[in-house]
């Protein structure tokens, strides 16, 4: 085993040791993290628009797409849905007001 490929084949054997889940491990792409952040943007524009649904407070409700697209950079894909998940389920709930 060539010394460049020891330090690659030491870091998997130790995530799987540790039990690190693999897909919390795997980074989400630029690709999906700027669609994540314009979709967030979007519903953040929708909650506006409803008196109703106006929280207009924290990240999670931001104009900032830059601010949600730095958020995406770091989080699982399981957390990306989740927060995508909690703004639609507000807007859900809050439209039928």
């Amino acid at each position: 085993m060539s010394a460049v490929r020891k330090p690659a084949v030491a870091a998997a054997i130790l995530v799987l040791a540790l039990g690190v889940p693999i897909t919390g491990a795997l980074a989400v792409g630029d690709n999906e993290c700027r669609e994540y952040a314009t979709a967030a943007v979007r519903q953040v524009h929708l909650m506006h628009e409803h008196r109703a649904c106006d929280r207009g407070i924290g990240p999670r409700w931001t104009e900032d797409w830059n601010v949600h697209y730095s958020w995406c950079r770091g989080a699982s894909f399981e957390q990306i849905g989740a927060e995508r998940d909690a703004r639609t389920n507000w807007l859900r709930a809050c439209e039928r007001r």
